[in-house]
């Protein structure tokens, strides 16, 4: 699982310089100065990328999962096919919607 965590982890990363790394409840959180966008958070059977605003996000693929008023995830099993293209959008996304709302306020 590990694995799997660490690579989506470093495509947060990588959305740009600003990007800032934290620990929250011991899961990895990347955030725009203190304005987290997106998670990673190993179980036994599955890693869960996150984002806080993902209800806002748009998800043609329908890859978000959850019901809250703001935050979704996305749920990854080893041995199960993955939309790549997809959940990077998504990282994407989410990276250029946080931007939006920290420049906005």
């Amino acid at each position: 699982m590990g694995d799997i965590a660490q690579r989506w982890f470093e495509v947060m990363r990588r959305c740009g310089d600003e990007v800032r790394e934290l620990l929250h409840d011991g899961c990895p959180v990347a955030c725009l100065g203190d304005a987290p966008f997106g998670y990673v958070n190993v179980f036994t059977a599955h890693v869960n990328v996150g984002f806080f605003h993902g209800a806002a996000l748009r998800d043609p693929a329908r890859l978000l999962q959850g019901t809250g008023r703001f935050m979704r995830h996305v749920k990854l099993r080893p041995g199960t096919a993955t939309n790549e293209t997809e959940l990077r959008r998504l990282i994407d996304a989410a990276w250029e919607d946080i931007k939006a709302r920290v420049e906005h306020g």
